[in-house]
């Protein structure tokens, strides 16, 4: 009887390696980097069908390393596992934050674009942040402002405001998210990003833009749609 040749999971393991040294994340599919992450916690044995499950499951990628623990563990991965994406999503995340610190968010638009898209497309709840700004339009603050089922009556404007008042901000840029995935911009959130800006101006506080995040497109500004 012909028994299947073993897998050779060590030279598997060292091509891809071998293969992401060489040329770069770009050479590795998205399991393959799952696979990846994985062989740090896994001293043997073949990780590929575990990835691929994991990508297949979740829909992407991003949506795997964005799960929460609690699923992650449903899914029966060991708390290495766990700590092997995590730690690969907050590595990421505080890649993407460290670029727009201390610049100014108008001149380094996209790294504020793909840091907020990191941080809260994927996210099952809304939350609003704000972005708040010195008179250089430096980041002074990145702040969670609200969080739950966020709609126009539960964003107060005077909080916002008031938080901006606190920090001696000169600028706000305000953030949410869509959980649908859809970043546009409902007739509610168009109503608040007018009254915001109407209620700032008398306190020399400008709002520079309003943007909502969704996984399906890139982040969308209201002040581009026109709508500011």
């Amino acid at each position: 009887m012909n028994l299947p040749a073993p897998v050779d999971a060590r030279g598997h393991r060292e091509r891809l390696r071998q293969r992401f040294l060489d040329e770069g994340e770009r050479a590795l599919h998205d399991h393959e980097l799952v696979e990846y992450l994985l062989t740090v916690t896994v001293r043997r044995g073949d990780t590929k069908a575990l990835a691929k499950r994991l990508i297949a499951q979740f829909g992407g990628y991003a949506e795997l390393l964005e799960a929460d623990v609690g699923t992650l563990r449903r899914e029966g991965l060991s708390e290495a596992q766990i700590g092997a994406l995590k730690i690969a999503q907050a590595s990421a995340r505080r890649l993407l934050e460290t670029r727009t610190e201390g610049r100014d968010p108008l001149i380094s638009w996209q790294a504020v674009c793909d840091y907020l898209h990191a941080k809260m497309a994927w996210r099952g709840t809304e939350e609003v942040r704000g972005l708040f700004l010195d008179t250089r339009n430096r980041l002074i603050a990145n702040e969670r402002l609200f969080e739950g089922t966020v709609d126009e009556s539960a964003v107060h404007v005077r909080e916002v405001l008031a938080r901006a008042l606190a920090l001696n901000a000169s600028a706000l840029i305000l953030v949410h998210n869509h959980p649908s995935g859809d970043p546009s911009p409902s007739r509610a959130d168009i109503r608040l990003t007018r009254e915001l800006a109407e209620a700032a101006r008398p306190l020399r506080i400008q709002l520079h833009d309003h943007v909502i995040v969704g996984a399906m497109q890139a982040p969308l500004s209201l002040r581009a749609a026109g709508h500011l």
